[in-house]
């Protein structure tokens, strides 16, 4: 019995990590247009107990990526220097795009594996107390 929870925790954190990852991603989404923004970025991490590698994951600290931002023209702009220009973000939105499509498909490979998992423990305790 303690594979199956051991499955539906490894599932479980699975998830929790790349939900974690989608808000960093939104935040990114929605930082585009926001001068001087830094994209975010967390890597997974895995955890450790008692120095034995457990397969569960979570997602690390949060970094800025601190790549050069864009700098834009816009004279008007009321934080543009002399030269009109000022610093955009360094969020790509194709990048965050594809981040976002691929965190969603493996948190529904996780949301699958967990699904199965459960089932397969309803069905085995059934059969147990029959």
């Amino acid at each position: 019995m303690s594979d199956f929870s051991n499955a539906l925790a490894l599932s479980a954190s699975g998830m929790q990590a790349q939900a974690m990852r989608l808000r960093h991603v939104s935040e990114n989404i929605a930082n585009t247009d926001t001068p001087g923004y830094h994209r975010k970025t967390a890597p997974f991490e895995e955890q450790v107990e008692g120095g034995r590698r457990t397969g569960l994951v979570t997602l690390g600290p949060v970094d800025l990526d601190r790549s050069e931002l864009a700098r834009i023209y816009d004279p008007g702009h009321p934080l543009a220097d002399e030269n009109g220009y000022h610093d955009g973000s360094n969020v790509d939105l194709v990048v965050e795009i594809a981040d976002a499509r691929e965190a969603q498909r493996s948190y529904e490979a996780n949301l699958r594996m967990f699904d199965q998992a459960r089932q397969m423990s309803a069905s085995l305790l059934d059969l147990l107390r029959r």
